[in-house]
């Protein structure tokens, strides 16, 4: 059997703890590298640099390896090992990070938002002007309109003889109408334009919250040292690797995570727990997609005020973003997620849930 490769060089404390835990699982099924990567059809560089430390495996490989040494053994690995890795997981995932990468994403994020509400702002003043010029247009128009209606009465006669005798009253009645149409349309379109102002300049305080969650020093010893229960987070990821992930992450806060793999499930959940701080959803899922799921959570009274971060592996454009909020999502994130960054968005919609139940 080839020996594994030595530990990688410069390795923080976190990898190679995670790292030296994996090896001995793997040691345990003696085989070599290159017949383990065969078998589960992986490159054998890849499973090398996994075991170690220099790269950090998928949930999914950890998982895989925990069922192949207990079809070796012939039984199940323990709850406490399993237990035990997820933690060193956990460890290493957050020391693959740093404050600062979540930073720069929650900036970034800012930046998108300020730019949308600074955009936003002009539009609403070029639409108010156009309203503004066809208001003043339209009373023009009936101040004429009047003038022929009095001279109608004064003259008592007929609509038809006023239409002979001025020929321009359907034209002058045609482009009131016309304006008036246009007004309504304004006022449309000027209104989606306040709205999304208003919802940037939202995200714009959420995302300044963030950021200020991420710098300090204990976030998640803050929420606990306030003196009400803390709230539920629920996610729902079809995925079971993400599931693990997001647990390993968010399990420093210590809140109860509830997790669910459908909408269905997510929507029965909210039926059978009714507070939850946030819930963090994938976009992309099986029959109910993420953008179904929210809407029906937004119709319910229940949980229609319940914030929605959208977790998408397809970007974070102005499209896919756009439609989020349209949805009822109240922020986003990407795949692969930065665990900081995800930490400081659960830890301020947590800390906005606890300020609302204090009132």
């Amino acid at each position: 059997m080839a020996e594994l490769r030595p530990l990688g060089e410069d390795l923080n404390d976190a990898s190679r703890a995670l790292a030296l835990a994996l090896r001995e699982l793997f040691e345990g099924l003696q085989v070599s590298v290159r017949r383990y990567a065969a078998r589960r059809r992986i490159d054998p560089g890849t499973v090398s640099r996994y075991l170690n430390g220099t790269r950090l495996p998928p949930w999914q490989m950890i998982n895989d390896l925990f069922a192949d040494v207990a079809e070796h053994r012939g039984t199940a690995v323990t709850t406490e090992a399993i237990e035990l890795v997820r933690g060193l997981y956990g460890q290493a995932v957050d020391a693959a990070s740093s404050p600062k990468h979540a930073v720069q994403i929650l900036e970034q994020q800012l930046a998108d938002a300020d730019r949308v509400s600074r955009r936003s702002s002009v539009r609403g003043d070029v639409l108010g002007d156009a309203l503004l010029d066809r208001t003043q247009r339209i009373a023009d128009l009936e101040t004429r309109l009047n003038q022929l209606e009095a001279d109608r009465i004064a003259e008592r006669k007929r609509a038809d003889e006023l239409a002979s005798a001025h020929p321009d009253i359907s034209g002058l009645i045609a482009e009131r109408d016309e304006l008036q149409l246009e007004v309504e349309r304004l006022r449309t379109d000027l209104s989606k334009a306040q709205a999304q102002r208003a919802a940037a300049e939202d995200r714009c305080d959420l995302l300044e919250r963030q950021l200020d969650a991420v710098e300090q020093v204990a976030p998640a010893a803050a929420l606990r040292a306030m003196p009400q229960g803390m709230p539920k987070i629920l996610v729902v990821d079809d995925q079971p690797d993400n599931l693990l992930a997001m647990t390993a992450v968010l399990s420093t806060l210590d809140q109860e995570l509830i997790t669910v793999s459908s909408g269905r499930e997510a929507l029965k959940a909210l039926l059978d727990h009714d507070d939850f701080a946030v819930i963090i959803m994938d976009v992309q899922m099986p029959e109910m997609d993420g953008y179904e799921t929210c809407a029906h959570i937004k119709r319910r009274p229940r949980t229609r005020d319940v914030p929605i971060i959208f977790l998408t592996a397809m970007g974070v454009d102005s499209e896919h973003s756009a439609r989020g909020y349209a949805a009822g999502a109240v922020d986003y994130i990407s795949k692969p997620f930065d665990p900081w960054a995800l930490r400081a968005k659960v830890a301020v919609f947590t800390s906005i849930y606890l300020e609302r139940h204090t009132q």
